[in-house]
């Protein structure tokens, strides 16, 4: 795959030097500008629901959070979890659901080690929950409204009901089909 991105990379840069040299440095240097700033835009989002979710987490909050949340914890993964790793399903859902993506990561990880069975397969539980991360249910997609405020977007929460209306409609939809396979697959096996 490295080979492909190189011969695109040489390709596109010898084009640009054969079609058009004169807008290879100016556009390079504006793209450059406008992925600092983007950076710099997303990591302020960021730095705020990261440290929200920090304050969350001493407070005690995430252990509330998990039991509010033990009833889908419990339907989306099994019973059989530990504290901790519903603490941070909980947490890794609440991020997903205001829209953190990336700040969900660490939670996802952790969760993701309290799930493993130690058999060195992936077990249902870890499926559903990359699948959950995956499907990136959101109520509040903070992020992309970070996006459209740093790219001037003159409305920037129009975006919030369609992304409810399609949250919702793929997340049943993914969790019934993901479901249905699991039990496919737990008859299969015990014939």
């Amino acid at each position: 795959m490295n080979i492909v991105w190189i011969v695109v990379m040489l390709v596109g840069t010898v084009l640009v030097i054969i079609k058009s040299q004169e807008i290879l440095i100016p556009t390079m240097i504006s793209a450059g500008e406008k992925s600092v700033k983007l950076c710099i835009s997303l990591i302020a989002v960021y730095a705020i629901w990261l440290g929200l979710l920090k304050i969350l987490d001493d407070t005690g909050f995430s252990k509330k959070l998990a039991k509010l949340l033990s009833p889908i914890i419990n339907f989306l993964f099994g019973k059989n979890i530990d504290q901790y790793t519903k603490q941070q399903i909980a947490i890794n859902l609440s991020s997903n659901i205001l829209g953190l993506g990336n700040a969900a990561t660490p939670s996802a990880i952790n969760a993701m080690k309290g799930l493993d069975d130690k058999t060195g397969k992936i077990n249902n539980p870890m499926i559903m929950l990359m699948i959950v991360n995956c499907l990136s249910f959101q109520l509040i997609p903070t992020t992309i409204m970070g996006l459209r405020a740093s790219s001037g977007s003159q409305n920037v929460a129009s975006i919030i009901w369609p992304t409810i209306c399609t949250s919702i409609i793929t997340g049943v939809i993914t969790i019934f089909i993901t479901k249905l396979i699991f039990k496919i697959r737990k008859r299969k096996n015990d014939k």
